[in-house]
């Protein structure tokens, strides 16, 4: 039977396998214990539980993985030859998985919250726990970064502690720029209802070797003129992504690090290797980790193996979705044109999550580990 090694598990790895677990002999491998999402920043910070219960979830609830066989472990290689990816365990030892095709999916490293460090689950629930709580302890937060994520984190953490001093430091004339204007518009007018202070123009200088992997305390110095700026906790999200592609061959990637891709998601001069996420490089925004390219990438493989043509993967044009995530009025959520429409709060436990998402997307998903 084919053997298909999905290789890193997050969202978009996760969801290919799921595809692929009824025409294939599936092994999929992360260094976590479980899907432990990298969406929604502002809401793992303020409300770790509700974060939890939506994306950090073992791998052993969603019933359309019974099929797929899971390694906790890191990946070392791969051999190109022997068509084999290397795995480190949490013991120390290591293992081959061989492969008849192979899906590159282990994502980047982006701060505290988004790294290939292969930690167990007690290890996942202290992380979120001891950010949580280091930013409860803090009177005054500084947030740095204009991207959905820094705005994110801003606005959630405002409205779970009113009393907190929040300012948002970002380097343009507004954040978000890779969204549509009037996406900028509405998202300013809630940070401004919760009191977070907005600083454009404000270029953060990043320490030699400091990689945004952590909540400081100390000055954070300005490229852009501005004194020094102190406050009791700093949240690092500016977009300093990195790909986790140091196990991957270098004739693999681009010059950035990121795992270079055809059109169709498939890797250029390989037969049977393909690349999805935030690690393919498909478009300037890596827009498939985003746009439910997994469905398409599924299709592909299938394709591959039956001697079919392959279709190609569409970036859309900009960004588009939730910026602040589930907030107490519902889910806003924002079309390419940045236009708006949202999920009522009525909404969110009995339609959205229970059938869109975890029906819809997963084909289901446990109360618990099967």
């Amino acid at each position: 039977m084919t053997r298909i090694v999905v290789a890193g598990l997050g969202d978009s790895g996760l969801l290919t396998a799921i595809h692929l677990a009824k025409h294939a002999d599936v092994v999929g491998i992360s260094s976590k214990p479980a899907l432990v999402s990298g969406q929604e920043l502002g809401i793992r910070l303020s409300r770790p539980d509700d974060w939890a219960r939506d994306y950090f979830i073992g791998f052993d609830r969603y019933p359309r993985l019974d099929g797929v066989r899971t390694v906790h472990g890191s990946l070392t290689g791969i051999d190109l030859a022997e068509r084999s990816v290397g795995v480190r365990l949490p013991d120390g030892s290591t293992q081959d998985e061989a492969y008849d095709v192979l899906v590159i999916s282990s994502g980047v490293t982006n701060g505290f919250w988004r790294r290939p460090d292969l930690q167990s689950t007690a290890e996942v629930d202290a992380s979120l726990r001891d950010a949580h709580s280091r930013l409860a302890a803090a009177d005054t937060i500084t947030v740095v970064g204009g991207g959905a994520a820094a705005v994110s984190t801003a606005a959630n953490l405002a409205s779970t502690w009113p009393a907190k001093r929040v300012h948002l430091y970002f380097p343009g004339e507004r954040p978000l720029p890779v969204h549509h204007p009037r996406v900028w518009a509405k998202v300013e007018r809630r940070l401004t209802e919760r009191g977070v202070t907005l600083h454009p123009g404000h270029r953060a200088v990043v320490p030699d070797g400091f990689a945004c992997d952590r909540i400081t305390d100390e000055p954070v110095e300005w490229s852009t003129g501005q004194p020094a700026t102190t406050a009791d906790a700093v949240v690092w999200a500016i977009g300093r992504v990195r790909p986790n592609t140091d196990w991957v061959p270098p004739e693999l990637l681009d010059d950035d690090g990121f795992v270079r891709v055809s059109p169709d998601l498939s890797l250029p001069g390989q037969t049977g290797l393909f690349a999805i996420g935030d690690v393919a490089a498909t478009d300037p925004l890596r827009s498939s980790a985003r746009n439910r390219a997994d469905r398409l990438l599924a299709k592909n493989i299938r394709a591959h193996l039956d001697g079919r043509p392959l279709e190609d993967y569409r970036a859309p044009r900009g960004r588009w979705g939730s910026v602040l995530g589930v907030q107490a009025n519902g889910l806003e959520v924002f079309a390419p044109n940045g236009k708006a429409f949202r999920f009522p709060s009525w909404s969110i436990e009995t339609v959205l999550q229970p059938w869109i998402v975890r029906r819809g997307i997963y084909g289901g998903v446990r109360r618990s580990g099967g």
